[in-house]
């Protein structure tokens, strides 16, 4: 865990790592040191030394601006901030919104940033930018920048002009990104850097994107960053959430917004790629894309607050995949746009987060069978219809073709929810979400009359239900089991009573949550399974399903357990309340940040404890 209120160190005085070329490079800045900002296209990763260290531009799927994140000394950054000598450097989110604020205060002065990428108009392909304002509120201070980016994953350093405005740096294929600098400027390889000298009272802005001839003054700063806050505020406001937690909620929120794209309707499973899920190995991958299933928990999630336009707009763009000559089967991944290209590929040449390489973009687990995928889908279809708008007779059709393919397919081995990267088997997450799909295309057919299938589909509802039980119930161990013959569970296993397969309270599943606390939990932190993968490297705890755990116990009836494990996890968030994938033994951050799953599994766990503390166990649902 971090604490937040240190500051991180300067990265000229960061210890050294090996890189793979032999040279030392500077440690990058911890994980959890970062906060997010973006604009429904793309977002970047602020630290609290002021330094923007990880940026795709100008899409979330797009090759990256700054990457020091993944590589200190050849990423490209754009570093700001103020030199106030020991000073504590404290961040925070203006309060409902995605707008940044770093502060650093000091015996000599003291100074803050506001960091924003301004708000979203419509969903044409509008400017990017980001909007970085310097005050000094205390104190004569020396502001410091330097701005470096390395375009196309840090494989080409740009051209450098300077002008009477800033400088223009043009990369390959003619792209141009434009600073706006209130203060002259230094070439340097790659890059510009400054430093300006504010008084108490003054302030300096400074932009970076697209080059649009558009030079923002102080004034139309000012009310961009207004109409920004508006913005995102005006958005959580349209949360119904009025429980306890209030805060988490939002930020969690907030940050799946963030992650949602605005032209598209698609969402990305986190903000970056390559973050390592263990400590210097092989565990890193590009999250930068749409999974079907953790679109599908986020559109749940959100739904539960209140908010449909998102879920309304994902059912359109999965729609979208579904073409009248499709024969019902999914990838498990589609790029932001819906093109189902996913290359994987390996950028030798960057050092890696903590030297964990290689790092990867693409992902070819896009190729993998995982029929969970289904279920999750058609929960969140079910969902929409009934708390937003009806289903059309195309989306129909395509629900009976999908559903008539589980029907089908449920028997088949499979990657399973993990993507374990070896030879698939069967797997219980897999078909018990096999039978959430069929039981909620029944539902819904039943509930707004619609033609369907049913003895057909009935039969495959029923018959998926009794394989689980006759063949994932281990007699000897007394628990169900993560796959068929196995005896080991998993952390997917906590679903079987979030999604009404069986009963919270039903002996058989007591004894299943009772095994995974055994097995995998370390107090309120749940891994996701223990054997062997394949993969060098142990992983952490699975932030996800230690919220999952959580539900599970209160819909248990083990309020308190599930109370003080609450609390517990939202320690292990960082000052911002932002989440990554896993913990590690020492509740650091590992894997992609921010994480999609995890979010949404913290407003699922606290959607449902707020309501069994208050005495309200009635399922959202019902």
């Amino acid at each position: 865990m971090t604490d937040p209120g240190a500051a991180t160190i300067d990265a000229a005085q960061r210890e050294k790592q090996p890189r793979p070329d032999g040279l030392l490079t500077a440690i990058p800045r911890p994980i959890a040191d970062h906060g997010t900002i973006g604009n429904l296209r793309t977002t970047a990763l602020v630290a609290r030394d002021g330094t923007i260290d990880f940026l795709c531009w100008p899409n979330f799927d797009s090759p990256s601006i700054f990457l020091a994140l993944l590589d200190p000394d050849k990423g490209g950054a754009f570093e700001l901030a103020p030199d106030i000598g020991g000073a504590r450097a404290i961040q925070m989110y203006i309060p409902e919104t995605n707008v940044l604020l770093t502060r650093w205060l000091g015996d000599d002065g003291s100074a803050e940033i506001t960091d924003l990428m301004p708000s979203p108009t419509d969903k044409s392909e509008c400017v990017c930018r980001i909007v970085r304002r310097v005050a000094v509120t205390r104190g004569t201070v020396t502001i410091r920048l330097k701005c470096w980016p390395r375009f196309d994953y840090a494989r080409n350093v740009p051209e450098v002009t300077l002008d009477e405005h800033g400088a223009v740096f043009t990369g390959p294929d003619g792209v141009r990104l434009r600073l706006t600098a209130a203060c002259a400027l230094t070439a340097i390889d790659g890059g510009v850097m400054a430093d300006i000298v504010l008084k108490a009272g003054e302030q300096a802005d400074f932009t970076f994107g697209d080059d649009d001839g558009v030079l923002m003054q102080a004034e139309q700063v000012t009310q961009v960053i207004l109409e920004t806050n508006r913005y995102w505020q005006g958005w959580a406001a349209r949360s119904n959430y009025r429980g306890r937690w209030r805060d988490a909620v939002t930020r969690s929120a907030l940050a799946l917004k963030l992650m949602t794209s605005l032209k598209h309707g698609s969402i990305v499973a986190a903000a970056t790629f390559g973050l390592p899920e263990a400590a210097g190995g092989e565990r890193n991958w590009d999250y930068r894309a749409t999974w079907i299933r953790d679109a599908s928990f986020t559109v749940y999630a959100l739904m539960r607050l209140g908010y449909q336009e998102e879920a309304m707009a994902f059912n359109r763009w999965t729609g979208a995949r579904t073409q009248e000559d499709w024969d019902g089967q999914l990838q498990i991944m589609y790029r932001i746009d819906g093109s189902p290209e996913f290359e994987e590929t390996e950028l030798d040449h960057l050092a890696g987060y903590g030297g964990a390489r290689p790092i990867r973009i693409g992902n070819k687990a896009a190729g993998q069978i995982q029929l969970d995928i289904y279920g999750e889908l058609m929960d969140s279809v079910y969902i929409s219809n009934k708390y937003g708008e009806a289903i059309s007779h195309r989306g129909w059709r395509g629900v009976q073709r999908t559903i008539n393919y589980v029907c089908e397919n449920w028997q088949m081995p499979d990657a399973g929810i993990w993507e374990v990267r070896n030879e698939p088997s069967e797997h219980l997450h897999s078909r018990l979400m096999c039978w959430v799909a069929v039981d909620r295309a029944i539902r819904l057919a039943q509930k707004r009359s619609l033609a369907a299938p049913f003895a057909q589909w009935v039969t495959a509802r029923n018959d998926i239900s009794e394989d689980i039980w006759a063949n994932f119930w281990n007699d000897e161990k007394g628990h169900f089991v993560q796959s068929k013959g196995g005896t080991n569970v998993d952390g997917a296993l906590l679903m079987m009573p979030l999604v009404r397969f069986v009963s919270a309270t039903d002996p058989a599943w007591l004894a299943t949550l009772d095994a995974i606390g055994a097995q995998l939990a370390d107090d309120s932190l749940v891994m996701r399974y223990r054997q062997d993968d394949g993969l060098e490297g142990k992983e952490g705890s699975f932030a996800a399903c230690s919220f999952w755990y959580v539900e599970c116990l209160a819909r248990a009836g083990r309020i308190e357990e599930a109370r003080i494990n609450f609390e517990k996890l939202l320690l292990y968030g960082n000052h911002l309340q932002l989440y990554p994938e896993e913990f590690d033994t020492r509740g650091e951050f590992l894997g992609n940040f921010p994480q999609a799953f995890t979010h949404l599994a913290l407003i699922s766990a606290a959607f449902y404890l707020d309501r069994a503390l208050d005495g309200h166990f009635g399922q959202w649902r019902a």
